[in-house]
């Protein structure tokens, strides 16, 4: 399955620098907003060490690792809503991703412009959140006129119930409340506003862009950020954009470790940035593995063997037979397929068996 992360943020906050240090787009970094007007998108490859191990043991002819896309979109300002700035394409283009990856300055610097004048990470954080919440507010407010009407016009059931979730939705967001902090059932939430495509009701993860000297635990910008996003259940992640940008350069392992290690770093950020969408997300990793190649594909945790398969082909899941799944401990141990299968470790699951992070698989179909 694909997954696209959205970096949003106020103009000169970092995230175009960070957007260049993380993938392999080249979004133009400048000290003005506005400066990323079109939606830039740079695939990354997660890292995986369990691939580098099925490699070692397979010895295929190609290696596939899994993707994230990012998108870096123009800096929102304070009237966005109503189409300030470059606010009406933002909002379009914020629609289209799984996740956003909200990008608050958390460092001082006198060269880089403030488009607010200083730096205050709460009040950032805020102006896009009010700016998303006026967006999906109108949203909401035009269903709810033409739900009032439908259940006016007669008894229909399912229009009530949705005007009772509708008015649940208006309320929240009218108080400054994200539409993700609603609590419904996703089932409620689809049917309800589903076509709507709310910009406050995706998943979110702060990134606290700090200066080097932050690096690695962060300063009193972050920690105010932490205590804002604890209160949403989100995820703070603190890099440091510069310091990435001078990672993304380096091609020798070790002396990416070794630059890591002065700044007191046991991984990248976006190591950091990646971990926290899957956790995001509720993602996992399964395997595929066999000498023409081996290969890592994402899926929603809590699927079954069915669905698992449809990622690679979606006839594979409409003619699912059944599952041999290894698991990468036994792999090592006996270091290969057969060796496996002789020592009764490889299992054979049907269409209820739920995949599990790191599974090695391999379906057998009548496609």
């Amino acid at each position: 399955m694909s997954l696209q992360c959205g970096i949003v943020g106020l103009p000169n906050v970092g995230k175009s620098t960070l957007f260049n240090a993380i993938s392999s787009g080249k979004a133009e970094a400048a000290n003005y907003p506005f400066c990323t007007i079109d939606p830039n998108v740079g695939v990354v490859t997660v890292p995986d060490e369990r691939l580098d191990t099925l490699e070692s043991l397979v010895k295929p002819q190609k290696v596939v690792p899994t993707i994230i896309e990012f998108v870096d979109i123009a800096g929102l300002v304070k009237g966005a809503s109503q189409g300030q700035g470059l606010g009406n394409k933002f909002l379009a283009n914020i629609r289209e991703v799984d996740a956003i990856v909200h990008v608050i300055r958390c460092f001082e610097d006198d060269n880089i412009v403030h488009v607010e004048g200083r730096v205050n990470p709460i009040f950032d954080k805020e102006i896009i959140d009010i700016e998303l919440q006026l967006k999906d507010l109108e949203s909401v407010d035009r269903k709810l006129q033409r739900t009032e009407k439908a259940v006016r016009a007669g008894s229909d059931a399912k229009a009530k119930a949705e005007l009772e979730i509708l008015i649940r939705y208006k309320k929240a967001l009218e108080s400054g409340l994200n539409a993700r902090a609603v609590d419904v059932t996703p089932e409620e939430r689809q049917a309800a506003v589903g076509e709507l495509q709310l910009l406050t009701v995706k998943p979110v993860i702060y990134v606290a862009n700090v200066d080097e000297k932050s690096l690695p635990g962060g300063n009193q910008y972050s920690e105010q950020l932490k205590e804002m996003a604890k209160k949403e259940g989100a995820e703070v992640v603190i890099v440091c954009a510069a310091i990435e940008a001078q990672i993304a350069e380096m091609e020798d392992p070790d002396e990416r470790q070794l630059f890591l290690e002065e700044y007191g770093l046991q991984e990248s950020g976006l190591d950091l940035l990646i971990k926290a969408s899957y956790r995001l997300l509720n993602l996992i990793t399964y395997f595929t593995a066999g000498v023409k190649e081996v290969r890592a594909w994402t899926i929603q945790r809590g699927w079954k063997a069915p669905q698992a398969a449809g990622v690679i082909h979606s006839d594979f899941e409409k003619h699912f037979i059944r599952a041999q799944v290894i698991k990468i401990p036994d792999f090592v141990q006996y270091k290969s397929q057969a060796a496996v299968r002789e020592a009764g470790k490889l299992s054979v699951e049907g269409k209820e068996y739920v995949v599990a992070d790191g599974d090695v698989m391999e379906f057998l179909h009548s496609a």
